[in-house]
């Protein structure tokens, strides 16, 4: 290593300080653009964060959204079976009960009244040549040919309901 003449640090003074001076506007100005670099990534994280959480509260509203359709729409279905099930109950007590009131009629005072009557209308829809018979079951059957009639209480019961499923599926409707 070669030594500088003497005077020549003197000399070289204000080259040092010229260096010194642009070495630290230099640094200056790289730390500007590295806080001015931090500072867009900075706000572009929080643009993204924004958004991110802005995606995350519209996909949740959504979620639940959804998920109080499906939940309504289960709670609609639950009700409907609830409401269906009842019904069919209720139905099947109406029907029971109805059966019940057919088989009393037998223990009527005015069953024999009602025995004839029952015939004379099998008589007149199988013609006079029909055959009517009482039924076990209380009520008369006829046949004439191959043509059959049941008037047994029961059938007649039964006619009875579905001849007013109207009128009872109407009790439902102003429930």
């Amino acid at each position: 290593m070669t030594r500088l003449p003497r005077g020549a640090e003197t000399a070289l003074e204000p080259v040092r300080r010229a260096l010194d001076r642009e070495a630290a506007q230099n640094a200056a100005r790289t730390e500007a653009e590295a806080r001015r670099q931090a500072e867009e990534i900075l706000a572009a994280a929080r643009a993204e964060a924004a958004d991110i959480r802005a995606t995350a509260s519209r996909e949740g509203a959504e979620a639940a959204r959804a998920d109080a359709v499906a939940s309504s729409a289960r709670a609609r279905r639950a009700a409907r079976r609830s409401i269906l099930a009842e019904q069919e109950h209720l139905h099947s007590l109406l029907t029971a009960e109805v059966m019940q009131q057919a088989r009393e009629i037998r223990r009527d005072p005015r069953y024999p009244q009602i025995l004839r009557r029952l015939t004379a209308q099998a008589d007149r829809l199988l013609g006079p040549m029909a055959s009517v018979t009482e039924s076990p079951r209380g009520g008369v059957t006829g046949t004439a040919g191959s043509r059959r009639i049941d008037l047994s209480l029961p059938a007649l019961a039964e006619q009875a309901l579905e001849e007013n499923a109207r009128e009872v599926r109407r009790l439902w409707e102003d429930v």
